[in-house]
């Protein structure tokens, strides 16, 4: 992927939760279920859904936090680092 690509990470991920989102629609309503098995299903994915959900959300800010103090810690070493450089 070149550097200059306009789709990061982030389109990324979208895509694949729409693509897996299309495929389990596709898969729901192919099978032979009755509409209250269907709809049970559904529920449960959907719960599941949601506590995933809340667990990554947590997740990415932990990670995003994380991440936020080692680019504050090595830009400061960066800046330490110039000074000393200079200063010599």
């Amino acid at each position: 992927m070149s550097e200059n690509s306009r789709y990061g990470g982030a389109h990324l991920l979208v895509a694949f939760v729409a693509g897996a989102a299309a495929g389990a629609a596709v898969a729901l309503l192919t099978t032979p279920k009755t509409g209250r098995e269907s709809r049970e299903q559904i529920r449960t994915w959907a719960a599941d859904l949601g506590e995933k959900a809340s667990r990554a959300s947590g997740a990415v800010q932990s990670a995003y936090g994380r991440a936020t103090e080692a680019a504050k810690e090595a830009f400061s070493q960066a800046m330490a680092n110039r000074k000393d450089t200079e200063g010599a």
